[in-house]
């Protein structure tokens, strides 16, 4: 990833080479509570509050100060973090209240000196992990028992409101001046870029004409106001605020399924070894091939049999199979699409014992009820849902040894092509067994893309025997022919044909513009039903992608440059 930093340079002196940027640093998405910069965790029993107080001069790149609790990506990577850490280290926390440690300011938002400064494809893929994360705020709402409370103790604008949406309940102070806003349409001549226009009416469901007013109100809505337009869902004076906070969070902790005693499990650092163009995790692995700028990524069935039970799988913690595999996957992922932009296809392969996978997967569906096993399965769902709406051609290869089956066969039903090799590798292994895929019940449930289908039904979308036909056949090892006549696989190729084939498609994809490849494979990975999540991703492609780049937003005259000179943004009138 380019990283758009100012770089100060010496005037060069003379028959002296002129002088270079410094080599952009890679992103790690990867930290641990005592680097933390910018949030407070407080836990209090069965409540845990999360306390924002940026660091003004904590800035992930130079070049803008954070002031007013705005943030960056370093300040996300760190509330991601605390959403993991929340639910994995501590299954007795059943509410989460988010608030801030300013007086008068919740959060003003992104942080408009660094949206500024930033190429195009920073601020696109900042919006997209800062998207993902508050959607993994809702994700543990919905489906962890930690009901997530908004504690606005002062003004929330823009992404600081954003914030606050991805939250349960809003409770806005009402002290004369805080209030809620989205101004980005007023001031900066762009959207807000993580939801917010979405979940105002989709979700707390604000009458469009107000939604209308409210988007277009730079200053935003106070008090009373903001809950009867269902802005907020309630205001407190100052002297009670605190006392409001509580019981609601106590409240919601009173109907949460989460056991009280359980032990939590820590999140270990990863075990991750980074060598050249390879990324070594111990059961996945990644090869750059950046001549032809492709990533070959390999997941590993696993060696060992399964735990005996959850007990068991605590006691293995971070080193659980499914949960070492999701992690790795997690910061894979992370790291390819930020950091390696050009690399623009990634071939997934699996290898190793589909029986081995598929006792694992028993297992994760056997256990579904204990809240560990619960949140391995939320958690490798929300990772499958990162890769769908990653910007990256995908392509899945099936082959003699390969393990797709059970969840990770969910990594091929992902990809936008599958290719098998029909029979074996003559001049490599004749001898061999031919590769095979097998569905379990998993793939028909658990694992649902943002659009609430599963890969399955978006696959045979409007095809219904089809997706009928597949169940059907749950736990057979299926074959080149049988995956084909099944629909489940792209094409069967011979071992004569295999590689060359594979080759002219990589060829022609490298070829074609990456920008037109993104729309195209967001279009076609999410078909049918519309979701609030769908709809926040795809507007984000499409609108904020163009607004983003527009002369009247991020031109010289624009009004992303001209924020805080006092000068409004030189707009381009005419409609497009």
């Amino acid at each position: 990833m380019s990283v758009s930093a100012s770089v100060s340079e010496s005037p060069a002196k003379e028959g002296a080479a002129p002088a270079q940027p410094e080599a952009a640093p890679e992103i790690s998405f990867r930290v641990t509570p005592d680097r933390y910069r910018h949030w407070k965790v407080e836990v209090d029993g069965e409540v845990a509050t999360v306390i924002l107080g940026v660091d003004q001069d904590g800035g992930l790149v130079p070049g803008y100060e954070l002031k007013m609790n705005s943030y960056d990506l370093g300040v996300d990577i760190e509330l991601y973090d605390i959403v993991q850490r929340l639910r994995f280290e501590h299954p007795e926390v059943k509410s989460v209240v988010m608030t801030s440690g300013l007086e008068r300011m919740f959060c003003a938002g992104a942080n408009i000196r660094m949206l500024a400064q930033s190429s195009h494809a920073w601020k696109v893929n900042f919006c997209k992990f800062t998207n993902e994360t508050r959607n993994g705020i809702e994700d543990a709402t919905a489906n962890s028992g930690q009901t997530w409370i908004a504690a606005l103790n002062g003004t929330a604008a823009g992404g600081g409101y954003e914030l606050a949406l991805a939250c349960e309940q809003i409770v806005l102070i009402d002290d004369g001046s805080s209030a809620v806003s989205l101004p980005e349409v007023p001031l900066l001549g762009v959207l807000p870029g993580t939801g917010g226009l979405t979940r105002v009416v989709d979700k707390r469901h604000v009458r469009k004409d107000r939604a209308d007013i409210f988007a277009t109100k730079s200053e935003g809505f106070r008090g009373a106001t903001a809950v009867e337009w269902g802005l907020a869902d309630f205001t407190v004076p100052r002297a009670g605020f605190a006392d409001e906070i509580a019981r609601r969070a106590h409240e919601a902790a009173a109907t949460s399924p989460r056991p009280s005693d359980a032990q939590g499990m820590a999140l270990t650092p990863l075990d991750r070894k980074a060598s050249g163009d390879s990324i070594i995790y111990p059961h996945v692995t990644a090869t750059i091939d950046r001549a032809a700028r492709i990533a070959e990524i390999t997941v590993h069935a696993p060696v060992d049999a399964p735990p005996a039970d959850a007990a068991a799988i605590h006691a293995q913690g971070a080193d659980y199979w499914p949960l070492a595999v999701t992690r790795a996957l997690d910061d894979l992922i992370l790291h390819l699409r930020t950091n390696e932009q050009e690399i623009g296809s990634w071939l997934i392969r699996a290898q190793g014992d589909s029986d081995a996978v598929l006792a694992y997967d028993a297992q994760l569906t056997e256990l579904a009820d204990n809240w560990l096993v619960n949140e391995i399965r939320q958690y490798y769902k929300r990772t499958l849902k990162r890769l769908d709406v990653t910007s990256r051609s995908i392509v899945a290869v099936i082959e003699p040894g390969t393990c797709f089956a059970g969840l990770l066969l969910e990594l091929a039903l992902a990809a936008d092509r599958q290719y098998i090799l029909e029979g074996v590798y003559q001049d490599v292994d004749p001898d061999a067994t031919p590769a095979t895929i097998v569905l379990s019940e998993s793939n028909f449930g658990p694992w649902p893309m943002s659009n609430d289908l599963t890969r399955i039904e978006s696959r045979f979308w409007g095809h219904y025997d089809d997706v009928a036909a597949a169940k059907a056949k749950i736990g057979e090892p299926l074959d080149a022919a049988a995956a084909t006549e099944l629909g489940l696989v792209t094409l069967a190729l011979d071992d004569i044909d295999f590689a060359d084939e594979l080759r002219i498609v990589l060829e022609e994809r490298a070829a074609l513009s990456p920008d037109a490849l993104t729309g195209m494979e967001a279009n076609h990975r999410f078909v049918g039903p519309e979701t609030t999540e769908t709809k926040i991703f795809g507007r984000l492609t499409a609108w904020q992608n163009w607004i983003f780049i527009r002369p009247n937003a991020s031109g010289p005259d624009g009004a992303l440059r001209r924020f805080g000179t006092g000068r409004k943004g030189d707009y381009n009138m005419q409609r497009i």
